[in-house]
């Protein structure tokens, strides 16, 4: 490996140190030349005094934005650079030499605006800010999955590709499979429960689930990372809702404590209450959009976008920057449903975070006579789920889960005005590249 240490392990207390990186930028002032080196974990400053090291400083002069350099010297502390210390260099390596000017600023506060951002996505991530919301995604998953080890789930992987959707209808990517016609995956949803139905009672799952829609909005992709929990033995969906609600502060709370740095580059500040998230019925949102906002969602059976941005603000301004509305009507087959004693239609909830869908879940039905009168019931043949049935015929126990939107968790922890901004390489209609 490249003899170096990270940018943000240097402090006053180095004598000297090796570091590497990308030429962030660079400022001459005439005998004295400051050159801030960027790598993942932060920038640096390192001056050249041509009085002192002439062959250095001409060396440094001819370094342009982006070149990778390796610069080994003395650590000096001084309030007037980042972090509180600067470099004194008395070695550099050039280890890569950039070619041309980048072609989307990088090193200035200038705007691009996202389509010209995503077509240079190579160089988008190179500016720190972008940077950060990767770095903090990072840091958000990292402690959400040991969130579940730490309560001993178990992690699995469920096939991208099948002979149907979970949700059915006409969303889905067809794909050419040898001589057959198969589906992206819009969702782990049937395969986490058969596991659930064979022993595996509490599992969770990183993927990435496929939607074939058209949408032309800043909260939907084509493409979408999701966290897909599952667990057996429950009593009802509030178990399930306790599962969510307790991981999610698990992330939020390593974030805040461990990703100041990229919180400050992204003025963003995830709030996390101390009280329990709120718990409403589908029928007292709608009751709040009508009182409060005089808003009536198209759909009676479901909440539109507005409904669910205004409902994050009537919590927002109650210091609830996520609140569960449970009890959705005429809900998928896979839910549990029509309860007699049930004050709700169904045991489906959806968690709005900072006023979008972050999450969909809910008690699933694992009685299967009841699974196949609602599939019945809505349509659906049962002969083309007959894989997923037949876990069930040998027992299952009751069970519940839900899936997690990554992309909209980052943008809601990082503050963003699009979810294409929390993913690496977005896809939606008009986009398959990069």
């Amino acid at each position: 490996m490249l003899e170096r240490t990270y940018i943000d392990d240097v402090s006053a207390d180095d004598e000297t140190t090796t570091i590497a990186g990308h030429v962030h930028d660079t400022r001459d002032l005439g005998g004295i030349l400051f050159v801030m080196v960027r790598d993942r974990t932060g920038t640096m400053q390192a001056v050249f005094k041509e009085d002192r090291e002439p062959e250095l400083f001409a060396e440094a002069e001819a370094l342009d934005r982006e070149t990778v350099i390796q610069l080994g010297g003395e650590v000096s502390e001084t309030d007037q650079a980042p972090g509180g210390v600067e470099l004194v260099p008395t070695e550099l390596t050039v280890v890569s030499e950039a070619k041309e000017a980048p072609t989307l600023e990088v090193s200035k506060d200038v705007d691009a605006d996202l389509s010209t951002r995503l077509d240079n996505r190579h160089l988008d991530v190179r500016d720190p800010e972008t940077r950060a919301v990767f770095s903090l995604r990072s840091k958000a998953m990292e402690a959400m999955k040991q969130y579940f080890y730490d309560e001993e789930f178990e992690e699995v992987d469920t096939p991208a590709l099948s002979t149907a959707g979970a949700e059915g209808g006409a969303d889905l990517f067809p794909v050419v499979y040898y001589d057959k016609e198969a589906y992206l995956s819009q969702s782990p949803q049937l395969y986490k429960q058969l596991l659930v139905a064979a022993g595996f009672d509490r599992l969770f799952e990183v993927g990435h689930a496929f939607r074939a829609e058209e949408f032309a909005t800043s909260r939907h992709v084509s493409e979408i990372a999701m966290f897909d929990v599952e667990l057996g033995y429950i009593e009802d969906h509030h178990d399930v809702m306790d599962v969510q609600e307790e991981s999610l502060r698990a992330a939020i709370e390593a974030v805040q404590e461990n990703a100041g740095r990229e919180l400050e580059l992204l003025d963003a500040d995830p709030v996390l209450p101390e009280e329990p998230f709120p718990r409403l019925t589908f029928d007292e949102a709608l009751d709040i959009l009508e009182e409060e906002f005089g808003h009536f969602p198209d759909d009676p059976t479901d909440l539109d976008t507005k409904g669910e941005r205004l409902l994050g603000e009537h919590f927002a301004e109650q210091g609830h920057p996520a609140v569960f509305v449970v009890g959705y009507p005429e809900e998928k087959f896979y839910y549990k449903q029509g309860v007699e004693g049930d004050d709700i239609a169904s045991r489906k909830f959806d968690l709005i975070y900072r006023g979008e869908e972050l999450s969909s879940g809910g008690q699933r039905e694992h009685d299967i006579d009841r699974l196949v009168e609602v599939m019945e019931e809505q349509g659906v043949d049962p002969d083309n789920f007959e894989f997923y049935l037949d876990a069930f015929r040998y027992g299952a126990p009751p069970h519940g889960g839900y899936g997690l939107g990554i992309d909209r968790l980052v943008k809601g922890l990082a503050d963003l005005d699009n979810v294409k901004e929390a993913i690496l390489f977005p896809r939606d209609p008009d986009r398959l590249e990069p």
